[in-house]
């Protein structure tokens, strides 16, 4: 595969065997480190901007609008995580509904196909919906598809706390793990109960794959630093249910981030350890914060060079 001239060589970044990769040995530090990947990209075709326009002014992102971003921040390579879990807040559940789903995943996935060495498709699926899983196996047979699915089990209203809608989630973990799908969990508004749901409740029932955690962003990040203090705690213990997740930093290292909270979020990051750290940039094309500027708010932390060189290098195994 190309290299961009800039990029250090990719790494191997997860321990233990089977999904996840034998972890790398450290990567050399230096001031110029930048990303080897982007783990949290969103593109939107035409449809589903127009669908989302209903609560917010979107538009079309294509892979042609997002590879000029990726080029003027130095990054190789990208995860196009599809939205077509949004299809999940229409009214009732039915065939037109999940047409919309497959018709989205499908296209997150042609536009991957124009830029093979660079990008790769994540399908997304409403968690809650009768055809998850359906879809989910349907991703995982296609090879259009990377190794992983995408959740955003909040934009659907699921509750952590509701016995019933666990256990629809928790179906959807064991049939990813079934099929060796690494699972992009984010959530949004979620502070240390939540976080201890997911620990108790979800990550049992997917041991084998890699799970990576994302939040969503918010102007207010103490539920999510309260958050991620419940992982880091359990990562700090060795706590067995967190051998295989991963950090998503997409929401955490954002401009304006206050020098008291980029010291707790560092302090967390090295509880959870370095080396299962993921850089996402979660980049509007056209918005203030492009992936550029994503990755300078993650190296404004206070991180010694070998630690954010260690980020830089950390790919996950659906991009490999």
């Amino acid at each position: 595969m190309r290299r961009l001239p800039v990029l250090l060589c990719a790494a191997l970044a997860l321990a233990g065997s089977g999904p996840a990769a034998s972890a790398p040995a450290a990567p050399r530090a230096t001031a110029a480190a930048m990303p080897v990947a982007d783990h949290h990209q969103l593109v939107y075709s035409p449809a589903a901007a127009a669908f989302m326009s209903a609560s917010a002014a979107m538009r079309p992102v294509s892979a042609q609008d997002l590879i000029p971003q990726l080029d003027a921040a130095g990054i190789e390579r990208a995860a196009l995580l599809s939205v077509a879990y949004v299809y999940g807040q229409l009214a009732a559940s039915n065939g037109e509904e999940y047409a919309r789903v497959r018709a989205e995943n499908d296209w997150t996935a042609r536009q991957a196909a124009e830029y093979p060495e660079r990008l790769v498709a994540l399908c997304s699926v409403d968690p809650l919906k009768d055809y998850a899983l359906a879809e989910l196996a349907r991703c995982a047979a296609s090879p259009g598809f990377g190794r992983g699915i995408k959740l955003q089990p909040a934009y659907g209203g699921v509750q952590l706390d509701d016995p019933a809608q666990v256990e629809r989630m928790r179906r959807v973990f064991r049939s990813a793990n079934a099929r060796g799908m690494a699972i992009l969990l984010q959530l949004r508004e979620t502070g240390a109960r939540e976080a201890r749901l997911l620990l108790e409740q979800l990550l049992p029932h997917a041991p084998g794959v890699p799970v990576q955690v994302a939040y969503s962003s918010e102007r207010e990040g103490a539920p999510q630093l309260a958050a991620l203090a419940v992982l880091a705690d359990a990562a700090a213990r060795q706590d067995p249910r967190m051998r295989h997740v991963w950090v998503d930093v997409t929401a955490f290292a954002r401009p304006g981030l206050s020098a008291a909270d980029a010291r707790r979020l560092v302090r967390r990051l090295r509880q959870v350890g370095m080396e299962r750290v993921l850089y996402g940039s979660d980049a509007a094309i056209g918005a203030e914060v492009r992936p550029q500027e994503a990755w300078a708010a993650f190296r404004s932390l206070p991180l010694t060079e070998a630690e954010t060189a260690r980020v830089a290098n950390n790919v996950m195994s659906y991009l490999r």
